[in-house]
């Protein structure tokens, strides 16, 4: 029987560029919000990490379930429950700034909790909660894409999220130096998800489903989805693999240990960056704003044109290797006080980022067979939610008792991811063990 169509890319691109459209608008001024609201880098970091903590539950459930009921239903659930974040973020700045407990301790620092920054938490748990949507979407365009233009695509799906963070921190200055201050551009992250709702709702076309190896989750769960089971399931006698067999897969744990290390890396970077710019620095709202639209407008020329001509022409684990040394040069450069080596190792950083990220999804995708992609990709979300807790956490930490060094740390980290990927082998291809989707 002929099959359908492969589902357009457009759409998910679509959804990767408003999602972390919406986010990046935030991510300029949440350093200068916290400590308003009586944080300190510590509570930083720890507001990031609530994210991950949260995702690190619910990535890995939506990503079998999209197995299960479809990448589009459960993309629709993460996108909801992302909506409702920004809704709970909005309140928190209109609530009193009521104090619920102060901190005054040697290894905490001084800080307060009030009200609002409760409600801050809050909103990030939700968000990680139901922040299962960046694997299910690399599940989605695994299903849809051809070996032959994995890496091309994986770099589009990049370059989508880049220039989410081109515009959105320019808005975020633009927004923010308004009389309504954070408000606005919380309001437009607001309105930039009912966007993406609604890019999910109507132009995103599932896939057609593969072939199930067990029967989907009791009727209870996908009743909280939709998700009646497809006409085009097939149910096969066998049992799914275990997290510790997919572990086990030729190069699967290998990947998901240079993940780790990837997300821990950068953790240690965003985290302490923008502290670094907002206090040893002295730069503004708009200047921070301006920098990270910069280093993302070099990330999508890189994962555009320039990843193009290098993907037709090395593999994907030399990006991976090469990238990540590129990636362990620019942190060394950001311990500088000079906005000259600052932006030099912005720069060093987005092509090290640009040819080893993309590269590395490639890898982990192809890795595995199609029924296993949204299990795979959600174990792949929960090794990078245990590391952005870690990074983000201990970055925070460290930033205040060593200050810029916490930026050669991250650099010792990306040599280990070198050093890891130098191990992976390559080809990359499922075991011949592996359950195969019937055809």
């Amino acid at each position: 029987m002929k099959s359908a169509p492969k589902p357009s890319i457009l759409p998910i691109l679509a959804v990767n560029f408003v999602g972390t459209l919406g986010f990046s608008i935030v991510l300029p001024f949440l350093v200068f919000l916290v400590v308003r609201l009586g944080g300190n880098s510590l509570v930083y970091g720890v507001v990031g990490a609530t994210y991950s903590v949260f995702q690190l539950v619910g990535a890995p459930i939506l990503g079998r379930w999209s197995d299960r009921v479809g990448r589009k239903k459960v993309l629709l659930v993460s996108q909801l429950g992302t909506l409702a974040s920004w809704g709970i973020f909005l309140l928190a700045l209109t609530l009193p700034l009521t104090t619920l407990a102060s901190v005054d301790s040697p290894i905490l620092g001084q800080f307060t909790l009030t009200l609002p920054l409760a409600f801050l938490f809050l909103s990030r748990a939700l968000d990680g909660l139901t922040g299962g949507n960046v694997s299910v979407a690399n599940a989605y365009l695994a299903d849809i894409t051809t070996e032959a233009d994995r890496s091309r695509n994986f770099g589009r799906l990049a370059v989508a999220s880049n220039l989410g963070f081109i515009l959105g921190p320019t808005l975020a200055g633009l927004l923010g130096a308004t009389a309504a201050g954070e408000r606005l551009p919380v309001l437009a992250a607001f309105l930039i998800s009912i966007v993406a709702t609604l890019i999910i709702l109507i132009a995103l076309k599932d896939p057609e489903p593969c072939v199930l190896k067990e029967n989907p989750e009791p009727p209870s769960v996908r009743d909280v989805l939709g998700g009646d089971q497809k006409d085009c399931y097939r149910i096969e006698s066998g049992d799914t693999l275990s997290t510790r067999e997919i572990l086990a897969l030729p190069s699967v744990g290998r990947l998901l240990g240079v993940q780790f290390l990837v997300f821990l890396a950068f953790n240690f970077y965003y985290v302490a960056f923008p502290l670094y710019a907002s206090t040893t620095l002295a730069w503004s709202l708009a200047q921070v704003g301006i920098y990270f639209a910069v280093m993302s407008l070099l990330m999508a020329l890189v994962q555009g044109p320039v990843l193009s001509f290098a993907s037709r022409r090395v593999d994907n684990r030399t990006l991976v290797l090469v990238g990540s040394l590129l990636l362990a040069a620019s942190f060394t450069l950001f311990t500088s006080a000079s906005t000259r080596v600052i932006y030099a190792g912005a720069a060093l950083l987005a092509l090290g980022n640009g040819v080893m990220w993309p590269s590395l999804l490639a890898l982990l995708s192809s890795s595995t067979e199609r029924e296993l992609q949204g299990t795979v990709q959600g174990l792949s979300g929960s090794f990078g939610a245990l590391a952005s807790i870690a990074g983000l956490v201990l970055g925070g930490a460290l930033f205040q008792a060593v200050g810029s060094r916490v930026f050669l740390l991250a650099a010792m980290v990306a040599v280990g991811v070198a050093l890891v990927s130098a191990r992976i082998s390559a080809p990359v291809a499922p075991s011949a063990g592996m359950p195969r989707a019937s055809a």
